[in-house]
Order: structure tokens, then sequence, then C-alpha cells
């Protein structure tokens, strides 16, 4: 399978929105955003993420990054947010490809590549160690929402 790569557009919004349900499902669970909302956080007047997609010419996939600067190592890396292959797209060499193509669309050279994998996710953690990904450090992540981030706003 030959995949062309590039980067997303306003225009594909819907698309994208499609292809995160998708990845969702697999994993039993819903996503809240939309396609609006894609719309005007990735490709608004301060776009807050970047999104390469997968195409032959139809879509396969695609990969969400943005910039993550780290104290430690004094230098600027690629958070990837999602990466999702559709099932037909799998074990053919775009996993690698996409994050490649992602590293050469970033506008400026990462240090690194960080992303995150389900525990549960043999596939995926295979994957990834195949590629060399190793573990970040010692520390988990963690999330403030709700009623304990409205907590924190209130003076």
């Amino acid at each position: 399978m030959t995949a062309t790569f590039r980067r997303a557009t306003a225009a594909d919004a819907p698309l994208i929105h499609q292809l995160l349900c998708e990845m969702a499902a697999e994993e039993a669970m819903q996503i809240q955003g939309s396609a609006a909302l894609l719309r005007q956080h990735g490709f608004g007047p301060s776009p807050r993420f970047t999104v390469v997609l997968a195409e032959d010419p139809a879509p396969l996939g695609l990969l969400i990054y943005f910039p993550e600067y780290s104290t430690w190592r004094g230098s600027l890396g690629l958070y990837v947010q999602d990466l999702f292959l559709r099932p037909p797209a799998r074990g053919r060499g775009l996993g690698r490809a996409i994050l490649a193509a992602a590293v050469k669309d970033a506008d400026w050279t990462p240090a690194f590549v960080t992303l995150m994998v389900s525990r549960k996710n043999a596939n995926g953690r295979a994957f990834y160690d195949a590629l060399g990904f190793t573990q970040r450090d010692i520390t988990d992540p963690l999330i403030l929402t709700g009623e304990g981030l409205a907590a924190l706003m209130t003076p």
C-alpha cells in the first residue's frame, strides 16, 4: 500500500473528527469534541495542534501533534497526541511513515518525540518498542478537570 502524507486543512475537520471517532470506538470510548471545535482549535487564528493525514487516496489515518518544550533537556520536541490508522492500513509500515512525516512537517527540528500509549495496547507498545521508544521517566500523567479545575480558578 502506497500512501501520501499531507498537512490537514480546516476543510478536513469533519474527516479528522470521523477518524477520531473510529479511534475512540476501538477503545469503547467516545470523544466529546466536534468537527467545529477541531476547526476552531486547530485551524483558527492561533492553531494549538497540527494534523498529518495519510491517504492512498482514500483516508487511511492521522497523526495529531504539537510542540513540547522540555526544561530538563533544554530543547523542543514533538508531542504526538493521537496516532490512528484504520485497520486495513496497519502492519504495512505506515505508522513509522506517518511519525516521520510529522517530524518533517513540524516548523522546528524536534529533538525528541513524546507520546502516550495505553497499558492495554500490546500491539501499540510492541510497535513503539520496535521503533526505539522508551519510558520517558518515572512519572504518571495526571489531569485536573471539572469541579477540581473550577475550584482552582476560584479565588
